[in-house]
């Protein structure tokens, strides 16, 4: 007899957007280069690393939220 697959287990919110968004980031990050070879480092490097604050804040914002729906 075989034994019983194992239930699919969901991948939290808290994993999977942020990755999107990186995903997503590192696409616009591609189509913007001629900003960064035009010369206009800060900018490009600034919505860059304002971007990545935002989505590790979003992280822990979800994955907190997560937490709160857990407890009994």
């Amino acid at each position: 007899m075989a034994p019983n697959p194992s239930p699919r287990r969901r991948v939290p919110r808290s994993t999977w957007l942020p990755i999107l968004l990186l995903i997503y980031l590192a696409v616009m990050s591609y189509i913007g280069l001629p900003e960064f070879y035009a010369g206009n480092y800060l900018y490009y490097f600034g919505i860059i690393g304002i971007t990545l604050v935002v989505i590790v804040l979003l992280h822990f914002f979800l994955k907190k939220r997560e937490q709160i729906g857990k407890k009994p």
